[in-house]
């Protein structure tokens, strides 16, 4: 019969189909032993950029010790005040002009001067062309109770020495004061000494027939039997090594503090 021709081709198609249905199952479900997947790589952030240096800041100028003169400058009666007076590159002795700044407003220097009394600043004004700024380190330093006198570099005793002071009725003043020319002694009588300092202070209590002047000074002595005594009519007197150390340490402008 027909129908009964055909059945075995209809059963071989049948089986092709369920074959087929069967491998495309197989390749479609995963397997537990397929091969794990890569792990994907994440990527750090880039590292945060380095905090840029901060600007250096500029270290300030060291404040000037000492004012050289050297040519006309004004003396004001405050930071730009009235002008006192005019003062030279040359002392009245011959020396180098060489103040000792004591005080600073702004570019306003008060300076320590023979040309004003005791204990009054002169100003001048830094940026002037007259002038030429130093510094030092030295210092000197006097007990008038104790009677010497201290040669300092800094905070440093360099050396002490011992000196005769003023006697009663010319006590030595007492203040700030600075070193304004170093002389010799022979050119002033063998009073002196080897060697003089002479300082901007005057002595307001002069000896009655004084001929020698106001000017304060720290100088040698042909009596150095009265060191270490209230001798002299206000000024410093020690003996002459000592003073010869200072004349060779002691710079133009040095400031001289003398306390009771």
């Amino acid at each position: 019969m027909p129908f009964r021709s055909a059945l075995p081709f209809l059963l071989l198609a049948g089986l092709v189909v369920a074959l087929t249905y069967s491998a495309f199952s197989a390749a479609s479900v995963p397997s537990d032993d397929a091969p794990p997947a890569r792990p994907v790589a994440v990527l750090a952030p880039p590292p945060a950029p380095a905090p840029a240096p901060e600007p250096k800041q500029a270290r300030p100028k060291p404040r000037p010790d000492l004012a050289v003169v050297r040519g006309s400058v004004p003396l004001r009666a405050r930071p730009n005040g009235r002008v006192v007076t005019r003062v030279a590159a040359r002392t009245e002795f011959g020396g180098r002009r060489v103040m000792s700044v004591a005080a600073r407003r702004g570019p306003w220097l008060g300076v320590v001067t023979a040309e004003l009394p005791n204990g009054q600043l002169a100003w001048v004004n830094s940026r002037n062309r007259g002038l030429a700024l130093r510094r030092t380190a030295y210092s000197l330093h006097a007990d008038l109770s104790r009677r010497w006198l201290e040669l300092r570099r800094g905070r440093r005793v360099v050396r002490r020495l011992n000196v005769a002071v003023g006697r009663q009725g010319s006590e030595t003043p007492t203040g700030r004061f600075a070193v304004t020319d170093k002389l010799s002694g022979g050119n002033f009588g063998p009073y002196y000494g080897c060697c003089v300092l002479a300082l901007n202070g005057h002595q307001p209590k002069l000896p009655a027939g004084w001929q020698g002047g106001d000017r304060l000074a720290i100088h040698g002595t042909d009596s150095p039997g009265t060191i270490g005594a209230a001798a002299s009519a206000g000024c410093l007197r020690a003996g002459d090594s000592d003073l010869q150390v200072l004349m060779r340490r002691v710079p133009l402008g040095t400031p001289v503090f003398i306390r009771s």
